[in-house]
């Protein structure tokens, strides 16, 4: 209990500062080019990764086991990068994330062509539910649905697809390949995109992106240690409290305020999130458990990914043991 306990508050402090790095995104994205801000994040962030990754000890070459595969993951990465910023700097914060959380239910209904996931009545009723309120937060009878929500749908489902395919894959392509190829991947197109977009930045504005990048390292290796110290299916549910972040931040930075469809859909779409990630959690319920051990955030391949950081040292350390035997 006391693990479950410490693995939840290290969970809620990195969302926390996950949900922070966001209020940065918004606040350069009233100014600069989404094209721009993802570039620079990624950019000053590789450092860092590179740090991460230089003690790995696996043999082999950056060359993906797996080349399809790999190269829909990226193109689904880039594209989340793109389209979450983008969406954070048009649309109310916590907007966003309502829409950002139905990832959980598109990486259940993908991993049944993918994983070959059997899913029961009750988490198909599960994602009919949160489906229903998605519609209940975008309104589609109103006319306030615009390009800043489709953008967050489209990250909904990229995030659930390069997921997906961590799971499929990932216990035999190299950690390293996984983490790399989408920050590369940002880095080129958006450097390839910022020549037509880019706009100086102020030295302030360039210690925001810096700080971008730094925040979400540190949120990352903070998530590692809760999921070390307790059970994913506690751990898991943490995320849905950047919806209070985002609440909070909108409401004193951008004068947000959210709406009833927001708040009412945002609950529904969590409370089927939750269920499914409890449903997994027990027993033979799932085969896979694609969405509980979906450990990062939406993945936009702008920073490195907990799940695969969590493979990479476990296989290190049986490395290890290995050789101490």
């Amino acid at each position: 209990m006391q693990n479950n306990t410490k693995g939840a508050l290290l969970a809620l402090l990195a969302f926390g500062i996950f949900s922070t790095h966001d209020v940065l995104v918004k606040y350069l994205g009233g100014s600069y080019s989404t094209f721009q801000i993802v570039f620079f994040s990624v950019l000053l962030g590789f450092p860092i990764a590179t740090l991460m990754l230089m003690n790995d000890r696996m043999d082999g070459n950056l060359r993906p086991r797996h080349p399809w595969w790999t190269a829909l993951r990226t193109i689904a990465s880039v594209t989340v990068a793109a389209s979450a910023f983008y969406a954070f700097s048009v649309l109310p914060m916590a907007q966003v994330y309502a829409i950002l959380f139905t990832s959980p239910l598109l990486i259940t209904l993908l991993a049944i062509p993918v994983l070959g996931e059997s899913v029961g009545i009750r988490r198909w009723m599960a994602v009919i539910v949160g489906l229903c309120g998605v519609l209940i937060v975008l309104n589609p009878a109103s006319s306030s649905f615009n390009i800043g929500h489709a953008a967050a749908l489209t990250a909904a489902f990229g995030s659930a697809l390069a997921s997906i395919i961590v799971r499929k894959i990932g216990h035999e392509e190299r950690s390293v390949v996984l983490l790399l190829y989408p920050m590369m991947a940002n880095v080129i197109l958006m450097g390839v995109l910022l020549a037509f977009v880019y706009k100086p930045m102020p030295i302030r504005d360039f210690g925001v992106a810096a700080l971008i990048a730094v925040m979400a390292f540190a949120a990352t290796l903070i998530i590692i240690a809760a999921y070390k110290a307790g059970e994913a299916v506690i751990v898991a549910p943490m995320q849905y409290s950047q919806i209070l972040w985002a609440t909070a931040y909108g409401f004193l930075f951008f004068d947000e305020r959210p709406s009833l469809n927001t708040a009412v859909g945002a609950s529904v779409i969590i409370a089927s999130g939750v269920y499914i990630v409890m449903r997994e959690g027990r027993g033979n319920t799932s085969e896979n458990r694609p969405v509980l051990r979906t450990r990062s955030r939406f993945d936009a391949g702008t920073y490195l990914r907990v799940g695969t950081l969590l493979r990479r040292q476990a296989a290190q350390e049986k490395a290890a043991e290995n050789t101490e035997a």
